[in-house]
């Protein structure tokens, strides 16, 4: 799962708000495209935050605000990625320890921030525990119903697929009957067209509209990019479910695989953590 998420994060940065018409000349999968200042194939922020849920997830301990903040600034400060809003950037790079963080964060957000790190909380065994957990460590960042609800929603949409829990072509009517809350969104099920902006809730959406509509990762990869905007953000809660469903081809272009970032935090770390990760 943090792999095919990884790639998704990685190849869909590039494409981050770019002209629709870049989008449609560069979007062939045949490769990570480079930008200018930027190296093909690393990742953002989205899998960052998603590999310090992951490892506080594979550590057993206890969740708190204090531990989920120690985490994301202890990520940040040894490997430092882009990606960030620019205001959290900021914040992450003063601060040095969970504390300071929790003290200078004003978690007002309603942006997709908590949803794109929530895949790994899917794995766990009852919804129950999902819903308790993304919200958890929404509220450290995203303390408002809408970025609450979307985190939740990224989070269902793995446990969805990996406990096997019904047809892919179901995940968000089944998402839409336990989150029935109105956040604006008019629905997790409504399907999504055009440009994806900033709100959590529009890349979630998003997100489960690449998923319903089926074949392999592949394609979701270019059709979550082919959306625009905010589409790094759909391709990772997009990839992060699909990966985890048996009706979903694990077709990703080798070259993708291969390129990939692979430094201490890179592909062969985001392997090692996810056959971890399936075991909690």
């Amino acid at each position: 799962m943090l792999v095919e998420l990884a790639i998704g994060d990685a190849y869909g940065g590039s494409f981050e708000h770019a002209y629709p018409s870049f989008v449609a000349e560069h979007n062939k999968l045949a490769g990570y495209v480079a930008q200018p200042g930027a190296q093909a194939g690393r990742y953002t922020d989205d899998t960052q935050m998603t590999i310090a849920i992951a490892e506080v997830l594979v550590s057993g301990r206890r969740w708190t605000p204090l531990l989920l903040a120690e985490q994301f600034v202890r990520a940040y400060h040894r490997d430092p990625h882009d990606g960030y809003a620019p205001r959290f950037h900021q914040l992450l790079s003063e601060v040095r320890d969970g504390e300071e963080l929790l003290r200078r964060l004003q978690p007002q957000s309603d942006k997709s921030g908590a949803a794109m790190r929530a895949g790994p909380i899917g794995l766990l065994p009852t919804v129950d525990d999902v819903l308790y957990h993304a919200k958890l460590q929404a509220r450290i960042t995203h303390d408002t119903p809408a970025g609450i609800a979307a985190a939740q929603a990224a989070a269902l949409a793995v446990h969805y697929c990996h406990h096997r829990v019904g047809p892919l072509a179901e995940v968000a009517r089944w998402i839409d009957g336990i989150l029935p809350e109105d956040v604006g969104h008019g629905g997790w099920a409504l399907p999504w067209s055009g440009k994806v902006g900033p709100q959590g809730w529009m890349s979630v959406r998003a997100a489960l509209t690449v998923l319903t509509g089926g074949g392999g990762l592949a394609r979701m990869l270019h059709t979550a990019v082919a959306l625009t905007g905010d589409v790094d953000t759909v391709a990772t809660i997009a990839l992060a479910a699909a990966s985890r469903s048996p009706e979903v081809a694990q077709d990703l272009p080798t070259a993708l695989w291969r390129d990939l970032e692979n430094g201490e935090f890179g592909r062969d770390y985001l392997a090692g953590l996810d056959a971890r990760l399936l075991h909690i």
